[in-house]
């Protein structure tokens, strides 16, 4: 009786691995519980290439994924300058804050692009005036941005 069995993961399984995974595990693990509750697959010669082939493309994926935040990058950068109209009280101070939907609307006013609002770094912003904000666009895509708050 063999001492491991080597499975590939169908799904998660805590403390073990992700899905597509390739592992050892003890035969009795294996035959009693993930392969009858479909948690892993025996590794064979056509499943170890299909799982290679998943995760090619999934490597295609995410490098289109970036290419295309690299353009918007560039797009959101060319702009320049995102002008948000607040109304205004004494001393310059304006109602309330500029808002990361504010911004991720002003950006697709300027751009037809639209930007995940939760991606937004906005520093506070109570007064009229220039600002930096940081848009996340992909995990290692980050665009630097000014935000001219004029009075309404």
């Amino acid at each position: 009786m063999p001492k491991r069995i080597e499975l590939v993961l169908t799904q998660d399984v805590k403390k073990l691995g992700k899905t597509g995974d390739l592992v050892e595990v003890a035969p009795g693990y294996a035959r009693n519980y993930l392969i009858p509750k479909g948690m892993a697959v025996i590794a064979t010669p056509g499943i170890l290439k299909q799982v290679e082939r998943r995760r090619e493309l999934a490597k295609q994926r995410l490098l289109e994924e970036k290419q295309k935040a690299e353009e918007l990058k560039k797009a959101i950068e060319n702009v320049g300058v995102f002008t948000i109209q607040k109304q205004v009280g004494e001393k310059n101070a304006i109602f309330g804050t500029v808002t990361n939907q504010e911004v991720a609307d002003a950006i697709l006013a300027n751009i037809n692009q639209e930007v995940d609002r939760r991606g937004i770094t906005l520093p506070d912003i109570r007064k009229l005036g220039t600002y930096k904000a940081e848009i996340k666009l992909h995990p290692e895509v980050i665009a630097v941005v000014d935000i001219q708050v004029v009075p309404l």
